[in-house]
């Protein structure tokens, strides 16, 4: 991660918003381990009176069901939101203005920023109508139902649109947000996300990206160039369709011949030879996976 980088963003978001509490829900271990000691690393760099870092491991912390957890992460941060306060005027008179902005991330900012935010943006709008003596001293949203359920309705779609746009499904854990609680439905739907995200994020989002490159101008059609499009090479053989169908054949016919190993020695030979053919072709297949995925090809990104 470049440190120069990171610092021209926080110097941006503080020359707009003043001060930052940055909260990166990245996990600390497995997969997410590099970015988020990167990230970690870049940031002790910037900590100073106007940015403080919070790390905290969401899925460490709250798994995948005990979303109540999220009460440490604002127990850490409850000062700094009391003193940034909100903006307020009355009387075309400003009153207060903000401090300075929670800035949340997970690696796509989308499912677990989306949980976090719903209860940052529930303790700050209780605030604010504590503030305003529209709600008593200690009222809470909760303690009105209709508001309540409207509250969770529209963060719930809220998130939703925001991950459509990104990654093409519904956010995932939208249930909690809309609910307050995981629902069997709601884990159902995860898990049909999580596939529908996984092929789009293979197989589409290449193209996705060379539209964005291009309605941008971040690259400009040279007629006098080769087509970025044209394959070579293994490429040119990578059709993911016809691996698949062969692989499926493969363990389709090696199957059939276990079954019948016991006959003679030419469905010994039959069987062994198939799942060669089927491991070789799976392993070739894994070891060339970008060649037959969806890549961006105007910009030379991957």
């Amino acid at each position: 991660m470049q440190a120069n980088v990171v610092k021209r963003h926080f110097h941006d978001l503080k020359q707009r918003y003043g001060s930052i509490l940055v909260v990166d829900l990245l996990n600390q271990k497995g997969s997410e381990e590099i970015l988020s000691l990167a990230f970690g690393n870049a940031m002790q760099n910037l900590v100073n009176e106007n940015v403080r870092y919070i790390p905290f491991d969401f899925h460490k912390i709250c798994g995948h069901i005990h979303f109540g957890r999220l009460s440490l992460l604002y127990d850490q941060i409850e000062e700094h939101c009391k003193w940034q306060g909100f903006f307020l005027e009355k009387s075309h008179e400003v009153i207060q203005n903000q401090q300075g902005i929670i800035r949340v991330n997970c690696v796509d900012c989308l499912d677990r920023t989306n949980i976090t935010q719903s209860l940052l943006g529930r303790k700050a709008l209780e605030t604010i109508l504590q503030s305003i003596h529209v709600f008593g001293e200690g009222e809470l949203i909760s303690d009105n139902e209709y508001f309540e359920l409207q509250f969770k309705r529209l963060w719930a779609t809220h998130g939703d649109d925001i991950s459509i746009q990104y990654s093409g499904t519904q956010a995932l854990k939208g249930d909690f947000v809309r609910y307050g609680k995981r629902t069997l439905i709601g884990f159902l739907q995860d898990g049909c996300s999580a596939l529908a995200r996984y092929y789009l994020n293979n197989f589409q989002d290449g193209s996705k990206q060379d539209a964005l490159d291009l309605i941008s101008g971040q690259y400009v059609v040279n007629r006098w160039k080769p087509s970025p499009f044209q394959l070579n090479g293994f490429e040119a053989f990578a059709y993911l369709p016809l691996a698949s169908a062969l692989i499926i054949a493969g363990l389709t016919y090696t199957t059939s011949s276990i079954w019948r190993v016991g006959e003679d020695a030419y469905h010994f030979v039959t069987s062994a030879l198939w799942a060669g053919f089927t491991a070789g072709l799976a392993a070739l297949v894994r070891a060339n996976g970008q060649q037959f995925c969806s890549r961006p090809r105007l910009c030379g990104l991957i």
